[in-house]
């Protein structure tokens, strides 16, 4: 009897969502369906109600967690505020990862520029952030450094070709599901089942 396949790693991906990042929240989503594996994100949760206790079942479900910090000046809207929700679901995941015994789950800190993380969150000295410019061709770059391990190794130029099929479906899909914003839980679940099944046919 062939064995059962053991499920694709999950990871959760903790990102801005906005207009101006959505060329890279599809690049995250293709570059981490290319590994083999399955982005997770806060989109999924649907409801208001207890919704701290579902982000940390979410961190919890996860072997991997991405935190995009480069969102760190006052947005546009009054009133003008930072944006605390990535640094403080990067919190949740430090203490997550430091409370495991045997089950292991691993961060990486995502910027667009170079030494700002050391001013913008200097707790996290020491930790080397991967810097992706803000270009889609800087963030698979870092995702390859990121994931250097055993299995899947796709190159950045399938990477891109992963990306050009969801862009290319992202009209459709935001059709199908009767909103503009790619930002919406069926949206999010639709792109990472096309990105999962062109990287199966396109990375070894």
């Amino acid at each position: 009897m062939a064995k059962s396949q053991k499920p694709a790693a999950e990871v959760f991906l903790n990102i801005p969502y906005d207009q101006k990042f959505e060329r890279l929240f599809l690049a995250f989503i293709s570059g981490i369906s290319a590994f083999g594996l399955v982005p997770r994100a806060t989109l999924e949760i649907t409801t208001s109600s207890r919704r701290l206790d579902r982000i940390l079942s979410l961190i919890r479900d996860c072997q991997y967690s991405i935190h995009d910090l480069s969102r760190v000046e006052l947005d546009g809207r009054a009133p003008r505020t930072p944006r605390f929700n990535m640094p403080f679901e990067l919190g949740l995941s430090v203490a997550h990862q430091k409370a495991l015994s045997g089950k292991k789950h691993e961060w990486f800190v995502c910027e667009s520029r170079n030494f700002r993380l050391s001013k913008s969150l200097s707790d996290l000295n020491g930790t080397d952030p991967f810097i992706h410019d803000g270009t889609i061709a800087g963030l698979f770059r870092e995702l390859c450094n990121m994931f250097r391990r055993p299995g899947r190794q796709p190159s950045v130029q399938q990477m891109w070709s992963i990306y050009w099929e969801l862009r290319r479906n992202l009209p459709v899909v935001l059709r199908q599901a009767g909103g503009k914003s790619a930002y919406r839980a069926r949206v999010f679940k639709d792109l990472c089942v096309i990105a999962s099944a062109t990287a199966d046919k396109i990375v070894p």
